[in-house]
């Protein structure tokens, strides 16, 4: 069983940073490419940031680009997204994602910017 789950959430202030964990189980991780997506209150989910089986190659989607960073440690079958500069629009919730013979989320994580 494909299993997702993401921790590292909170709240912060405008600027602050956080770290977002995914950790996996249930697949060969090192297989697969990974992504982050997000939800905010009212608003259509969208993806955030996606890396490679290897880490080879990574991709934002444009209102994260320079602020955020994907990484994964294939020996700890677990990815990361490291939040910087952080806005009040970035309020959602944070989910991990893979694709496995169909769509696999874990629960999610509340990730609110407020000052």
């Amino acid at each position: 069983e494909v299993r997702l789950v993401e921790s590292g959430g909170g709240m912060v202030q405008p600027g602050g940073s956080l770290r977002l964990s995914c950790a996996t189980s249930g697949f060969i991780f090192s297989n697969y490419d990974m992504i982050w997506g997000r939800q905010a209150p009212g608003k259509d989910p969208e993806w955030v940031s996606g890396i490679y089986n290897n880490g080879a190659r990574t991709y934002y989607t444009d209102s994260v680009k320079g602020r955020f960073a994907i990484s994964r440690d294939n020996a700890k079958n677990t990815v990361y997204l490291q939040m910087n500069s952080l806005k009040p629009d970035d309020t959602a919730v944070y989910y991990c994602y893979v694709w496995i013979r169909g769509d696999h989320w874990g629960q999610g994580t509340q990730v609110t910017v407020s000052s």
